[in-house]
């Protein structure tokens, strides 16, 4: 099925009626929430039918928000794939960012806090982390 006839039928035979984005936004929160609840008491079968409910909210508050979600997804993959070219390489005293291989930028690196806040750095910004040396 076409994600936008997909998104129409679940508008068409949703639950609750809203025009307001917090609302519709907060309800996906909701059912996001008690998917996590079940799944973190070992209710596997629970969790999988709230992320199910949760499928449901996503496409209305996408419809609330005026967001096509073909076009949605779409972006989305360009996003990630331009995250896959993003790369932090450690060395020994330095680090370096490199985007779709090309040296951007790098530091020093001058003790064990200064790598830990330089692998959080990279996880932010959804780097692939290579060490060279440590």
């Amino acid at each position: 099925m076409e994600l936008k006839k997909a998104m129409e039928l679940i508008w068409e035979n949703r639950k609750y009626e809203t025009q307001d984005p917090k609302e519709a936004i907060s309800h996906l929160n909701e059912e996001v929430a008690e998917s996590l609840k079940a799944l973190m008491r070992g209710e596997t079968s629970k969790a999988k039918r709230e992320l199910e409910d949760a499928l449901s909210c996503l496409f209305i508050a996408l419809r609330v928000m005026e967001i096509d979600p073909e076009e949605a997804v779409n972006r989305q993959i360009a996003q990630m794939r331009k995250r896959q070219g993003r790369t932090m390489i450690f060395k020994r005293d330095r680090v370096e960012i490199y985007v779709d291989g090309e040296l951007k930028g790098g530091w020093s690196l001058g003790c064990e806090e200064d790598i830990k806040e330089a692998e959080k750095i990279a996880k932010e910004f959804g780097c692939h982390i290579i060490y060279e040396e440590k």
